[in-house]
């Protein structure tokens, strides 16, 4: 079966001055590897190498760079996706891969845990913007994944987008607090189960 749908890419952000760029890219590192709220401003300037005369130029503040670090956490799951699509075309293909890249982040000595999840963690009021951040994300994602199922056919691929999220989610969590082989394997069962489903 074909896949009849597209992922909508980011636009791009290649018109970033080089200086708010580098910034930003810093502040992906930090935030990710140590905590947003760890990470002051004077560690993100001396940091991207750059004066802080122009952090706040460009940023104005830390929440604002807060704010564009969930955005760009988004833009880069949005492109992984995109690619997946264009590069596999079948839908149980793109989420065998989809699966696959999981695993391969879940495996690497870099990995601190699903980042949204990790922000999410940062913020308790569920009102405040990274919180909405986060929440137009993951709506995202299962709005994706609904259609990769509807298109194979699965006959609840809302529920069944709800599934793959979660078991994700869990292996995020248990590949980086515990065991990532076990955590990726775990996660190999559930796309199982959500993939057969839609052969039924």
């Amino acid at each position: 079966m074909t896949i009849m749908i597209e992922i909508e890419r980011p636009a791009r952000l290649a018109g970033l001055a080089p200086a708010k760029l580098r910034i930003l890219e810093t502040a992906d590192l930090l935030f990710y590897d140590e905590g947003i709220r760890a990470v002051g401003v004077d560690r993100l300037i001396s940091s991207s190498s750059v004066t802080k005369a122009t952090f706040y130029k460009h940023y104005g503040s830390k929440d604002r760079l807060i704010g564009d670090y969930v955005d760009y956490r988004h833009r880069c799951a949005a492109e992984e996706l995109a690619d997946l699509v264009e590069a596999h075309i079948e839908p149980e293909a793109v989420l065998r891969a989809l699966q696959e890249s999981i695993a391969t982040q879940i495996s690497s000595p870099e990995f601190r845990g699903c980042a949204f999840i990790n922000a999410a963690a940062e913020f308790s009021d569920p009102m405040h913007p990274v919180r909405r951040s986060v929440v137009a994300h993951r709506e995202w994602f299962v709005g994706v994944l609904e259609q990769l199922l509807r298109a194979m056919g699965h006959p609840l691929a809302g529920d069944a987008a709800d599934d793959l999220v979660l078991a994700r989610d869990g292996a995020m969590t248990g590949g980086y607090a515990g065991d990532p082989i076990a955590a990726s394997t775990a996660l190999a069962r559930a796309f199982d189960r959500v993939i057969s489903g839609a052969r039924l």
